[in-house]
């Protein structure tokens, strides 16, 4: 399934600021290691060398899919008419059918966090609540079984 091309303003700042910690600090600190290593001769055993060398074949793979992933990304903003329904960035009051309350921000494939309560726009669990509005039961279909959830709040800002 393709990922969708949307992130929040602080997903978009996320990879972004990954990006430049990786180009500016963390490729030439490795570069350095790796050239002090060289230095030393035999590469074929220097274990700082061959870390380096594999350290700086991730940065630089990690590197170019956030260059090309983030030409790709559009940053959605939250619209005043969006208030009321569930749309993309919107933070969502949930209670499940234990009366356990839940609270879910609905982001992009590249930012969700469940510890932060972040779920991707391409879960079941967003599918469902898209277009969604407080008082609505939604069903959510796990591989255990179905789960109902009851939504009582809906906010497009820090709950």
């Amino acid at each position: 399934m393709k990922k969708s091309n949307y992130i929040t303003r602080a997903g978009w700042d996320r990879l972004d600021k990954e990006l430049k910690f990786l180009w500016k600090d963390e490729r030439p600190k490795i570069t350095r290691s790796v050239s002090e290593a060289a230095a030393q001769g035999d590469r074929s055993e220097n274990a700082e060398y061959i870390y380096g060398k594999r350290r700086l074949r991730e940065i630089d793979r990690r590197v170019r899919f956030l260059m090309k992933r983030t030409e790709d990304l559009n940053i959605v903003y939250p619209n005043a008419q969006q208030e009321g329904r569930v749309f993309f960035g919107a933070w969502v009051t949930l209670v499940n059918e234990d009366d356990i309350e839940v609270i879910y921000r609905v982001v992009g494939p590249d930012e969700w966090d469940i510890k932060r309560g972040e779920i991707s726009i391409d879960s079941p669990m967003a599918r469902a609540l898209l277009g969604k509005v407080v008082g609505d039961e939604i069903v959510v279909k796990t591989p255990e079984a179905e789960r109902f959830f009851d939504i009582i709040k809906i906010s497009y800002k820090l709950p």
